[in-house]
């Protein structure tokens, strides 16, 4: 007789697999660019960090959330749509952190 033990089963439907590693590296990424504009000195000039403060907040949702649908089976669907949709706004805002890093050194 096979024992299977659901809740570490991965489905290949669900993206809550995928997202909690990539959020988590996005996640250090954000604090890395944080560091880097305090380390430059940009911070006063640019709203770089703070964008990157937002993006640290936007990451830590999805991590948060796509753990809970990876262990809470009764409510893994709504968890999982609200990692997605933290995970799409932090990328969003990773994107838009690179424009204006890239527009602030090149002027």
């Amino acid at each position: 007789m096979i024992i299977q033990r659901r809740f570490c089963m991965p489905d290949d439907t669900k993206i809550s697999h995928h997202i909690l590693p990539t959020a988590s590296n996005l996640l250090g990424l954000c604090f890395v660019i944080l560091c880097s504009i305090k380390a430059i000195g940009l911070s006063d000039t640019t709203l770089i960090d703070e964008a990157a403060g937002a993006g640290i907040i936007f990451f830590i949702v999805p991590c948060f959330f796509s753990y809970a649908s990876i262990r809470n089976q009764k409510r893994a669907d709504l968890y999982e749509k609200i990692a997605d949709i933290g995970f799409m706004l932090g990328l969003a805002l990773i994107a838009s952190i690179s424009i204006l890093l890239l527009i602030q050194m090149l002027w």
